[in-house]
């Protein structure tokens, strides 16, 4: 089985309402893709590349969950349109129309 078949078996153990898994080769590596279901909804396609060190790890089912679950919390959070720590930019920039 190659990395990349290793990987795509153990994203058709998941299943989510909102998002869709894939994945494709990067080098030696494999990129994990995550888009969002519902294509009207204007957000990117997050990306992560699974190294050749964890996709040989023993434990391999339990490194591949715990990048996948890190790498939706950080999908979730580069979807805010809008944080605290922005508050003062887009104050700035209504003050200058810029």
């Amino acid at each position: 089985m190659t990395r990349l078949e290793k990987v795509r078996a153990q994203l058709a153990l998941y299943e989510h309402p909102l998002l869709v898994f894939d994945a494709q080769e990067a080098g030696e590596g494999v990129e994990l893709l995550i888009r969002f279901k519902d294509p009207s909804v204007k957000v990117h396609t997050y990306t992560a590349t699974l190294h050749p060190r964890d996709l040989d790890h023993p434990n391999f089912e339990w490194v591949f969950q715990r990048m996948l679950y890190d790498c939706l919390h950080d999908y979730f959070v580069e979807m805010f349109l809008r944080t605290p720590q922005d508050h003062q930019e887009r104050q700035r920039r209504e003050r200058t129309g810029g």
